[in-house]
């Protein structure tokens, strides 16, 4: 694994963030808030709608959900590859005030609108989604993520979701990666990777 960034770079580009973020959007006196959300944007997009391949978009994400995976990624308890170094550095210089910030300021984001994708891949998806797998024991993603996958409390947004980081994640579930998902453990070890690809490009839809 490469060496987490070393944290006094980090500091640094959260001392020459401030002002990306305008007035109205966070409370002036929250300025080290309005410094990682800066920071937070150049990988998860402005205002939280991200355009890169498999990095989440933040934007209208539940708050208790948002709290959790970033005091996660600050205990290292969430370890999957390809983010735990920077996401390691970042969370250790937030502390709960700021966490709180950055999830108040996110929710309040209006979420990209859903992408289109292959119409079969769709439509299995929608299915899984709307009624699971019974013959598996596969509960409806519905039934925690709401109707429309607009997520509810400790359960994420996945409404328009990119594709590709829910697959990833669904993976990753099957894991020891991610410690705190063992409800998700639980659904996706009965799922086909075609399954996991047509929940994400249904979700990415929406």
């Amino acid at each position: 694994m490469r060496s987490m960034l070393d944290k006094a770079a980090i500091v640094a580009m959260l001392a020459v963030a401030a002002g990306a973020v305008r007035a109205q959007d966070v409370p002036a006196e929250q300025e080290t808030v309005r410094r990682a959300i800066h920071v937070c944007a150049a990988c998860h997009g402005e205002s939280g709608r991200s355009a890169t391949a498999g990095v989440p978009s933040l934007a209208g994400q539940m708050r208790q959900y948002f709290i959790a995976q970033l005091k996660d990624f600050r205990s290292q308890q969430r370890a999957e590859s390809g983010t735990r170094a920077y996401m390691w550095g970042i969370s250790a210089l937030l502390d709960d005030a700021t966490i709180a910030g950055l999830a108040d300021y996110y929710a309040g984001q209006s979420p990209a609108p859903g992408k289109a994708g292959n119409a079969a891949l769709v439509k299995q998806g929608q299915s899984i989604f709307a009624k699971g797998l019974t013959s598996r024991g596969v509960r409806a993603c519905a039934s925690c993520h709401g109707d429309g996958g607009e997520g509810a409390a400790g359960f994420p947004r996945l409404a328009g979701q990119r594709a590709d980081y829910v697959a990833a994640q669904l993976k990753v579930f099957g894991s020891k990666l991610r410690p705190h998902g063992v409800i998700m453990q639980n659904e996706v070890k009965a799922m086909t990777p075609a399954e996991v690809r047509a929940v994400a490009a249904y979700v990415q839809s929406l």
